[in-house]
């Protein structure tokens, strides 16, 4: 490294020093996806009294997409939709869709940024919630596509006797996935 910024305040920043910051946010961009992976993996061993660990329902939820023949982006949405879990024990769902949001479509965002809502049908009557609460999204254009992935992938992903593939299996979808934002403030339309 040529030139070491030595800044203090942004507002003391050169040319020269947002040439090297922008080859290190590219390295570490580069890198997301490994970061991803390591992150998804936290959820290994955390049961939080469900029949299989979080972990495992991620690759479940993101196996049933694959077998029902989804794209590599619905399914590495399905692979990470409850990676929030985490940090976000109270907005779970926001926090995966943030992390997803400059790379999939606005309608696999919507989905994942609301599946917690849409989910909710399947139990919310038991927590004292009104299990219809996503009835406040009926006629949006994600609607349907939301429900359905709650119910055919996000629902029945508890079964410990499924045939769940290895995260082995996803990694490269997530790579690809990954590998080149579509939206973003810092990307440039030059």
């Amino acid at each position: 490294m040529s030139h070491k910024p030595t800044f203090t305040r942004l507002d003391e920043t050169t040319k020269a020093d947002w040439e090297v910051l922008a080859s290190e946010h590219m390295h570490m961009a580069q890198n997301l996806p490994e970061r991803m992976i390591d992150h998804l993996k936290l959820l290994d061993g955390d049961f939080g009294g469900f029949p299989i660990d979080r972990f495992q329902h991620s690759l479940q939820t993101a196996t049933r997409a694959l077998r029902d023949g989804r794209d590599e982006e619905y399914i590495v949405c399905a692979l990470l939709h409850d990676i929030g879990d985490t940090l976000g024990s109270f907005n779970h769902a926001d926090i995966a869709a943030a992390i997803l949001q400059p790379f999939v479509s606005e309608e696999n965002h919507w989905m994942i940024k609301h599946h917690a809502i849409f989910q909710g049908h399947f139990f919310f009557e038991h927590i004292g919630l009104d299990k219809n609460m996503r009835d406040q999204f009926k006629g949006h254009p994600c609607f349907e596509r939301t429900a359905e992935f709650c119910a055919y992938y996000d629902n029945p992903a508890f079964d410990p006797d499924y045939d769940t593939l290895p995260l082995s299996e996803f990694e490269p979808m997530l790579r690809r996935v990954f590998a080149q934002p579509k939206t973003s403030i810092y990307k440039s339309d030059k």
